[in-house]
């Protein structure tokens, strides 16, 4: 099935089929390749023949640089760092700019915990067009359009509660907003949720909106007409959220995460995954 969306989202799941079809891989996502357009599929299953597989790879590191790899280990740490606030009390998960995240439907720390999607309305057509007959009830689909509908309304419309504990994530999403709709979704997120909630998301490093570091990527983004428009500075970050009811917990750069999950350091040190929580008033 030919499907539609942004082309980094498809781009983003081609590199999870591919590392899915790895012996070693670091996590398995099976819904990955239905949301491809057929060349890409077809790739995808050629993957599972190693040397297919790594001369794909290698193919486009060469030609983008790190995008394949900063990817896999991100979506690996998020799933770790997703289980573990589970472990730690979550009983809601909001993702947020959802796309074609298989979370809720691959991940078994999520199996008992009601999951929020939100997202476009086209591109939630999409979707939910790919997984059906696949997915379950307690997997809530909330079309936004942030443009002209209300987060909090369509949220509550849903079902979601704003007194359970609840991991968010925001996965890479922030470098393509602006400024403004960033601080107010973090706002929003630091009033909104309950002490003890976790929200973890992925940014690049404000220096490399100024050029000269990971011009291959940025030009291919840009290419595609999904140019980077918004980063934080690493040392400011910390502070960033405390001002917004956030506390942080965990800043890594996917070169450090593909250290931890010892994988070659083609991954990039300015694109990062950050974990904070929610702190009630005084804390």
């Amino acid at each position: 099935m030919l499907t539609t969306g942004s082309r980094t989202a498809v781009h983003v799941a081609l590199f999870r089929a591919l590392e899915s079809a790895r012996a070693d891989r670091l996590f398995s996502d099976s819904y990955a390749r239905l949301f491809l357009p057929p060349g890409y599929r077809a790739a995808a299953r050629a993957a599972r023949f190693r040397p297919v597989g790594r001369r794909l790879e290698h193919y486009i590191d060469s030609r983008w640089g790190g995008p394949r790899a900063s990817a896999v280990v991100r979506t690996r740490l998020i799933d770790d760092w997703v289980a573990d606030a589970v472990g730690r009390g979550a009983r809601q998960a909001l993702v947020l700019g959802a796309g074609f995240d298989s979370r809720a439907y691959r991940l078994p720390a999520l199996a008992s915990v009601d999951v929020f999607e939100v997202d476009h309305p086209a591109t939630q057509a999409v979707k939910q067009r790919v997984i059906r007959g696949r997915s379950r009830d307690d997997v809530h689909f909330v079309p936004v359009d942030f443009l002209r509908d209300d987060l909090a309304s369509a949220l509550a419309s849903a079902g979601f509660s704003s007194a359970v504990r609840t991991v968010v994530v925001w996965e890479g999403v922030t470098n393509y907003l602006t400024e403004p709709a960033v601080d107010e979704m973090l706002r929003y997120l630091g009033r909104a949720l309950p002490s003890g909630s976790e929200v973890i998301f992925t940014y690049v490093d404000r220096a490399v909106l100024d050029g000269g570091v990971a011009d291959a990527w940025r030009g291919a983004v840009t290419a595609v007409g999904e140019p980077w428009t918004f980063g934080f500075d690493p040392s400011a970050l910390a502070e960033y959220l405390r001002e917004r009811g956030l506390s942080l917990a965990e800043d890594r750069s996917t070169l450090d995460a593909a250290e931890r999950y010892r994988r070659p350091a083609t991954a990039a040190a300015f694109y990062r995954v950050a974990r904070a929580g929610v702190h009630a008033e005084g804390e």
